[in-house]
């Protein structure tokens, strides 16, 4: 699927060279339309009356800055403009933009030892223009400390293209980081604004399109992309008019055990919402009224029947509310080793594959595990941040012919060693019963025979996205994983009336 490719620091580079090569267009010109754009976003959120101050190191990152601060000086502000100074001359733009600077203002400082730092009001702009993408080691001595110095000021702080400090395309745990409140990027988002352990440095991600040239990204190989609305629409399959319910798949869900039956209501509830054709619900004898009172439509079987003809469904679901005593335990193995074809696997159908990972290559190829961040090391082993877990995760894709998502703010699909990240959903999904409504709804799509790198694509998506459209009548505090179900039909209307 041709989705947006998250590119690492360096394909970053190479594209501005791309750009200035093809367009053609200089590096400096370039940097002045980048600094434009920004300057027209500070202008239209901050009155004239706003002190700001500049913070540049001497590289581009630092010529963003330099050039920031003359269009805004232009434009009336007060602006002073403060330069990391390390003893090195700086790039070839930093000192042309430098140079234009002077004509405008007497206000540029050099930042030689912490002595030299200015007094900062919290009233006071900051905008960070130290440090850009393609900084590659953590920062140490004065550009730490001016950093640590900026952070404790409590000033609003503005990043350009990125918090200083913050690595593209690699973990940033233990780095000394700019904290911004708002961060404006460069045309693309970047991999690093998708990790739960940087959001406390990047703010709110505004992207300006500074025209880089979109032919760049046919040369170059990503193994991460973002989902886009415009190529999940296309993955929906148009429905016949005169098809019938066989033709909608027959799934079975076994979930739910006693004071778990809510997963596996919850699951059942979204599988049928999601274009299935029949379900039936694997559950101890003594719940059946609670399915059938919640779900007329779905039908039961007895969980403690001997042999359960696997054959007559065409997708299995397991775990949601199941359990992990030795009777759920017997029941996960036996459908792995007797399902032939792909199986979505969820809660505590991966906690008891936790403590079997030699069942791991038992699977059927193509099967899906969803796991959240704690469940996925629990089965594959702890990873140290975010980023090891996501390169473990598209690695294992690949190894084992699994699909793997990684659940989260933006959850990670795994595919034969390639990673799409969502785009859809909020923190009102943060909730009981998200998890076992998306087990449900990928359930629904794999026994309607999409594939299964598809089905958990649209399964993610499409979750993600009814819990958003839900956010019209509830707020992200009151939402509950009923209220995103009963949205599902609002999100397949969304993405068919998408206009791509």
């Amino acid at each position: 699927m041709n989705c947006m490719k998250l590119l690492s620091a360096e394909q970053f580079q190479q594209w501005d060279a791309y750009t200035i090569s093809h367009e053609p267009i200089t590096s400096n010109e370039l940097m002045e339309r980048a600094a434009l754009l920004c300057t027209e976003t500070i202008a239209r959120d901050f009155s004239i009356e706003q002190p700001i101050k500049v913070f540049c190191a001497k590289g581009n990152n630092g010529g963003d800055g330099l050039a920031i601060a003359r269009l805004l000086i232009g434009r009336g502000y007060k602006v002073a403009v403060y330069i990391l100074e390390q003893g090195k001359i700086g790039s070839i733009d930093f000192q042309s933009n430098l140079h234009r600077l002077h004509s405008f203002t007497k206000e540029i400082h050099y930042l030689q030892s912490q002595d030299t730092f200015p007094i900062i009001q919290e009233t006071d702009l900051l905008i960070d223009a130290l440090f850009g993408t393609g900084l590659h080691t953590a920062l140490t001595n004065l550009p730490k400390a001016l950093v640590a110095f900026i952070n404790l000021s409590g000033a609003k702080i503005i990043a350009i293209d990125i918090p200083s400090g913050l690595f593209v395309d690699r973990s940033s745990l233990g780095n000394t980081i700019i904290k911004a409140c708002t961060t404006l990027s460069f045309q693309a988002l970047k991999l690093c604004f998708l990790a739960a352990e940087n959001a406390e440095y990047f703010g709110k991600v505004v992207i300006l399109n500074i025209l880089l040239q979109p032919d760049f990204l046919k040369t170059v190989e990503t193994d991460y992309a973002l989902l886009e609305k415009s190529q999940v629409k296309l993955l929906v399959k148009p429905r016949n008019d005169f098809s019938h319910k066989g033709k909608f798949g027959h799934a079975l869900l076994i979930a739910g055990s006693m004071g778990k039956m809510g997963a596996a209501i919850l699951a059942s509830r979204a599988a049928m919402r999601s274009g299935l054709g029949m379900l039936t619900v694997s559950i101890p004898s003594e719940t059946d009224a609670e399915i059938h009172a919640a779900l007329p439509e779905a039908m039961v079987l007895n969980r403690e029947v001997p042999a359960i003809d696997f054959d007559k469904f065409s997708a299995i679901g397991i775990g949601p509310g199941l359990g992990t005593d030795e009777k759920a335990t017997a029941i996960v193995e036996n459908v792995i080793n007797t399902f032939q074809k792909p199986l979505l696997i969820d809660a505590d159908a991966i906690t008891i594959l936790s403590k079997h990972r030699d069942w791991l290559s038992r699977i059927s190829a193509g099967s899906i595990l969803t796991p959240h961040p704690k469940e996925f090391d629990r089965l594959f082993g702890t990873s140290a941040n975010e980023f090891e877990r996501w390169q473990k995760a598209v690695k294992l894709s690949e190894e084992y012919q699994l699909i793997i998502l990684v659940k989260g703010h933006h959850t990670l699909i795994a595919v034969k060693g390639k990673g799409w990240f969502n785009t859809t959903g909020n923190v009102g999904l943060a909730k009981a019963g998200s998890g076992d409504s998306l087990s449900g709804i990928i359930t629904a799509f794999l026994a309607q025979e999409y594939a299964s790198a598809v089905a958990a694509i649209l399964g993610v998506y499409i979750h993600g996205l009814a819990a958003d459209l839900a956010l019209r009548y509830q707020s992200t505090e009151s939402l509950l994983a009923s209220d995103t179900i009963e949205c599902i039909g609002n999100a397949f209307k969304d993405l068919e009336e998408f206009e791509v």
